[in-house]
């Protein structure tokens, strides 16, 4: 009994030590994170910048895109059909004499679509059909399926309001009309699609860059050494270099949260509580990137250099934040699929725009908690092999 007694007092010293310890470490790190004025405007300074560059100064929708306007019937029923062009602040119409000048143009890339109405149009109209050809410029796939749907709206304004006009009662009208619906953005805007994304910019900013930079400039400093003679223990030191900029990474989250939700009315159809677990998961993820690379490198200028080559930049153009990972070559789409920051973009952007979609946010909780595992399991490794026991 009394070495049962004697065992349980040795393990409440332990947990006492080890509190007092990380509390120690945690409080020299907040100091040095406030002292460090670079680091700290990093963390807090270009999350806010990102936000305005992003959410105000990049835009993925398409304006006064040039169109070439072929008109083999040129009656007024052909006029009529291709007028709502003119009024769309999304096509800049451009009236071509024959098909070939079309083809033409669009072969020099001058244009990005062709409207061409037959020479038998208006027979169609007065026989109760009508057909008119649109061909767009393929090479952008994003781009040219949203100049095909601002196109085909805009041919359409004609024939609704005419169908207003005659009371809905409009012969052919019913073989022409095209209903369209746009789910989960139904503002028709590009900020809706990048906000939710930028989240994992910041969170591989502040956890995997940041992370990396501090923990190689402690071990080009030699900082580190006066460590080794103490009775600090390897996860002790990981925990106290973690936990600051875990909390800078909160704050640019809260930020990324409050600017998509006041500054450009994106919703937050999904629960909150699922945005942040789905972000702390990932913000731990970049930080076991960044221990990794750190440990890995232990020189400031090589950590910088591999921590944005392999972490921020694969983040911003593979991780299906610009670009849709099913309009890339299959290697592509691959290595971007294998990319922690592709799942976390699919969590947040299901989140914000769809809701608590379950098979996709565990599928994606799951992959990052797997990703967060490992990664902080091989950071503590490696730094159990670099440092005295």
């Amino acid at each position: 009994m009394n070495a049962g007694r004697a065992g349980d007092s040795r393990q409440r010293v332990a947990a006492v030590g080890f509190w007092r310890r990380l509390r120690a470490l945690t409080v020299k790190e907040v100091r040095q994170l406030l002292r460090d004025r670079g680091n700290l405007a990093l963390g807090i300074f270009l999350p806010i910048l990102l936000i305005f560059i992003f959410g105000y100064g990049m835009s993925l929708d398409v304006e006064h895109a040039p169109v070439a306007v072929v008109l083999d019937d040129g009656s007024p029923t052909a006029i009529e059909a291709v007028s709502g062009l003119q009024l769309s602040p999304t096509i800049a119409p451009q009236r071509v004499r024959s098909m070939r000048e079309a083809q033409a143009l669009m072969r020099e890339r001058r244009v990005d679509a062709i409207v061409r109405v037959p020479s038998d149009f208006s027979a169609q109209r007065a026989a109760g059909q009508g057909s008119i050809q649109l061909i767009v410029h393929g090479a952008e796939t994003a781009r040219a399926t949203l100049i095909q749907s601002y196109v085909t709206s805009a041919l359409l304004q004609p024939l609704a309001r005419e169908a207003d006009r005659l009371g809905g009662n409009v012969p052919g009208a019913g073989q022409v009309v095209v209903e369209q619906r746009l789910w989960f953005n139904e503002a028709n805007t590009s900020t809706w699609y990048l906000v939710p994304g930028l989240i994992v910019l910041i969170m591989t900013l502040v956890g995997a860059f940041l992370t990396a930079l501090v923990m190689a400039r402690e071990w080009e400093r030699g900082t580190l050494e006066a460590l080794f003679v103490t009775p600090v223990r390897p996860q002790e030191i990981l925990l106290a270099k973690v936990i600051p900029y875990f909390c800078v990474g909160l704050l640019g989250l809260m930020l990324c949260l409050v600017a998509a939700r006041f500054l450009f009315g994106v919703p937050i159809r999904g629960s909150l509580w699922l945005v942040l677990l789905g972000s702390v998961l990932y913000l731990l993820v970049a930080v076991g990137l960044g221990l990794l690379i750190s440990a890995a490198t232990k020189n400031q200028f090589l950590a910088s250099q591999l921590a944005l080559l392999s972490t921020f930049l694969p983040s911003l153009l593979l991780s299906g934040f610009l670009f849709d990972l099913r309009n890339v070559p299959v290697v592509i789409r691959v290595i971007g699929n294998i990319l922690p920051a592709t799942h976390f973009i699919s969590l947040t952007r299901t989140l914000f725009l769809a809701g608590d979609v379950w098979s996709i946010v565990l599928r994606d909780c799951a992959i990052l908690a797997g990703y967060a595992v490992v990664l902080l399991g091989a950071a503590r490794a490696v730094t159990r092999k670099r440092l005295p026991q």
